[in-house]
């Protein structure tokens, strides 16, 4: 599958009602390590970056300052929506931003608010995703799956795979 250039509102629609994200990044061992964050993003934050509020202190801010490939891995099962984000990670210092980011949520891990001196805000320069948005009903794919299972047919993809390129 070729990566194709598009529009991102078809890309944030996906990831909009996902609050969570497992943030893929590799540790000073070489290793992944994958870690749930919140994707911080505001309406007006739907183009090729990512917003996440991280512990300044924290192993995943120390590992993407060491390397900054990331991944970041959405799912909603019930609607079955998967999307895969890659790209750079890196530390921003702009209180502005911060501020503009800023919600009651965040302020559980960082009682300090947008001046807590452990908040780092860091951004994930989206290179490229790839998501599977399943249009057909969970009925009409167990049909279409054993359908396929009693002929012998190679199932058809139920719904839109796309690889997109931002930059």
């Amino acid at each position: 599958m070729t990566a194709q250039t598009i529009d991102t509102s078809k890309l944030w629609d996906m990831i909009g009602d996902i609050r969570f994200g497992m943030l893929t990044v590799r540790g000073a061992d070489g290793r992944l390590y994958s870690r749930p964050m919140t994707t911080q993003n505001g309406e007006a934050d739907h183009g090729g970056v990512s917003w996440f509020f991280m512990s300044r202190s924290g192993q995943p801010v120390a590992d993407l300052t060491a390397s900054p490939d990331v991944n970041v891995a959405y799912a909603d099962p019930a609607s079955e929506r998967y999307v895969s984000v890659s790209g750079a990670g890196r530390l921003v210092e702009d209180p502005v931003k911060k501020q503009e980011l800023w919600s009651t949520a965040a302020k559980a891990w960082f009682p300090g608010g947008v001046e807590d001196p452990d908040l780092a805000l860091v951004a994930v320069l989206v290179a490229e995703a790839e998501y599977w948005d399943v249009k057909a009903n969970k009925a009409v794919q167990i049909f279409k799956l054993a359908k396929a299972a009693q002929t012998g047919e190679e199932q058809a993809n139920p719904g839109e795979h796309r690889r997109v390129r931002m930059r």
